[in-house]
């Protein structure tokens, strides 16, 4: 099947894309203002830096949206080698820095970096290589199943030993969406789920903090103020809001009642403050992002765009329902951020990049 080249992108897609950076940044400097201020002597710190990294991931997109994808597939190993080494770099004292007990960040010459952001698009674009390359012939274990397995094995193993749980299970549920994609038969499935859900029921139960976690989404009220303070801020922060909302920057739990307002938790600052009304348009915004990505995987020219552009809107909407689930109590708490809300800046580079890539994927369609 011949393929051509549209002159922009889809139109949609950016249209969502501006939406939801312009309704995220201003969430976080409603959010974060009395934390920076408090903390940082400056109301607009977090403002500040992102959109420093808006402006730096801008032009990742804007360089993702103009490469060519096989220039992109050639360096799929490099990029895969590069997330490995520094997600290694991690775990070394002096570099590898913690936070919160998970030591998932770099910090060299002041700014910070989070290799597990690049190890999720790493990983989604050594699939989308090696599956397109296969060619839907997933029959042989040995040689289409196995490699593949044991590289998303090795990543989710140092990912755990940065005290990362929530990040190795996303970057698990992430690969086996590829998998099933892949057309890998379900038996294997089954299989693999025989050994990894009583492997991961161990390991969630060897830490206290997840044990915790996992109490307080069960019974918040049990400890009110411990382990389910965060579930129990939230929801009253979005029952606060009620349908219309506070307006914005009236909102009051993210003065100091709110942990992690301007990161884990920005949701329930957004539904405190444009209330159920504003919070729906959040969640449409992504249904909208998941409707444009998941068409351009289904339009795309080859397999290996049809695997990419599906793998890179699943990291994107995936985030943004699993970071919404915790916010509203329907999962327990993790470190997980909202795309295009939460301070970070690893998370809004990483993200632009890859919207650049669907915006570069969309303009190729196939010939009919």
């Amino acid at each position: 099947m011949e393929r051509i080249e549209t002159k922009s992108g889809d139109f949609l897609l950016f249209i969502i894309l501006i939406l939801l950076m312009g309704v995220g940044i201003s969430m976080l400097f409603s959010a974060s203002h009395y934390y920076s201020e408090r903390i940082f002597q400056d109301p607009h710190y977090f403002f500040k830096r992102q959109i420093l990294w808006i402006l730096v991931g801008g032009i990742a997109g804007l360089i993702a949206s103009r490469t060519p994808i096989d220039f992109l597939r050639q360096a799929n190993p490099y990029i895969l080698i590069l997330s490995l080494l520094l997600t290694i770099i991690t775990l070394l004292p002096g570099i590898g820095v913690s936070i919160m007990g998970a030591r998932r960040w770099i910090f060299l010459f002041g700014v910070s970096f989070e290799p597990s952001e690049l190890v999720k698009f790493s990983i989604v674009l050594y699939l989308s290589s090696i599956f397109s390359k296969k060619g839907g012939r997933m029959n042989d274990p040995l040689n289409s199943i196995l490699p593949p397995l044991l590289i998303v094995s090795l990543f989710i193993t140092l990912i755990y030993f940065q005290n990362d749980f929530s990040t190795a299970f996303f970057i698990l549920c992430l690969s086996l969406a590829m998998f099933f994609i892949a057309r890998v038969p379900l038996g294997y499935f089954v299989l693999f789920g025989g050994l990894v859900i009583p492997l991961g029921s161990i390991l969630l139960f060897t830490k206290t903090h997840r044990v915790e976690r996992l109490m307080a989404f069960l019974n918040p009220l049990a400890d009110p103020s411990g382990s389910g303070y965060q579930v129990i801020a939230a929801r009253s922060a979005l029952i606060n809001g009620r349908f219309w909302g506070r307006g914005l920057g009236s909102g009051l739990k993210k003065l100091g009642v709110l942990p992690e307002a301007h990161s884990d938790f920005i949701f329930a600052v957004v539904g405190e403050e444009t209330g159920f009304i504003g919070a729906l348009f959040v969640v449409i915004l992504f249904i909208l992002l998941a409707w444009r990505g998941y068409t351009i995987a289904l339009k795309s020219s080859s397999l290996f765009s049809y695997y990419l552009a599906f793998g890179i809107t699943s990291i994107i909407v995936l985030q943004a329902l699993l970071n919404i689930s915790v916010v509203t109590g329907l999962v327990p708490a993790t470190g997980i951020p909202l795309p295009f809300f939460s301070a970070g800046g690893s998370s809004m580079l990483l993200s632009l990049f890859m919207c650049g890539l669907l915006m570069n994927l969309s303009r190729r369609r196939p010939r009919v």
